[in-house]
């Protein structure tokens, strides 16, 4: 009966044994996951606070962005003008051919609109002819390319800060005014001169 309690001792020294290792097994296994973990997050903030490829793609998407929408709003921009310009081009057309009785003794249609219904009659026309021009412009290859590098030099630039511009507009106004009053005084005493010798 000794014995059989020395060996249920043993056994269960044994197994408390196998608990620990397996215990501290477990503990190991999982102080190296935090670890790993712990490296992940203290290695995560590192790199973010490091400029890298991901940095330079994301600005290139942004300045791509950026000057593909300077493009767009030229090309707005230069339709809104070809169609005010030509508006006006053709309704200036249709006054001066109304005002003028062999054209209009060939088409009496000239004189049958009032000018309000010309002006409005030229902005529509002037509105489609804006419209198409700036369509086909951008449908060409060649011209949205060379709008795209315009804006990408473009957005390259430098530009001045308001502090400078301002500088700058200060010195240009104070030259100027020195200028103007030096060239007054010259002009006085030479006209002062020009009477003493030649009288008046």
């Amino acid at each position: 009966m000794a014995s059989r309690d020395d060996n249920d001792e043993k056994k269960t020294d044994a197994e408390e044994g196998e608990g620990e290792d397996s215990s501290s097994e477990a503990l190991a296994t999982t102080s190296q996951g935090e670890g790993e973990i712990e490296g992940e997050t203290e290695g995560a903030p590192a790199e973010l606070a490091e400029p890298g490829e991901g940095d330079d793609a994301v600005d290139g998407v942004a300045q791509s962005f950026g000057s593909e929408r300077y493009v767009h709003a030229a090309f707005f921009v230069t339709g809104i003008l070809v169609a005010y310009l030509a508006s006006k081009i053709l309704v200036l057309g249709w006054n001066n051919l109304a005002a003028w009785p062999a054209a209009v003794r060939s088409v009496p249609q000239l004189v049958s609109y009032t000018e309000e219904q010309r002006d409005s009659m030229g902005l529509v026309a002037g509105a489609i002819i804006g419209t198409l021009t700036v369509v086909q412009s951008y449908r060409k290859e060649r011209v949205r390319t060379w709008a795209g590098e315009v804006a990408a030099e473009l957005s390259k630039v430098t530009w001045p800060t308001r502090e400078a511009v301002l500088n700058g507009t200060i010195v240009v106004v104070v030259a100027s005014t020195l200028g103007t009053i030096y060239i007054a005084v010259l002009d006085k005493i030479w006209g002062f001169l020009t009477t003493l010798v030649y009288g008046a």
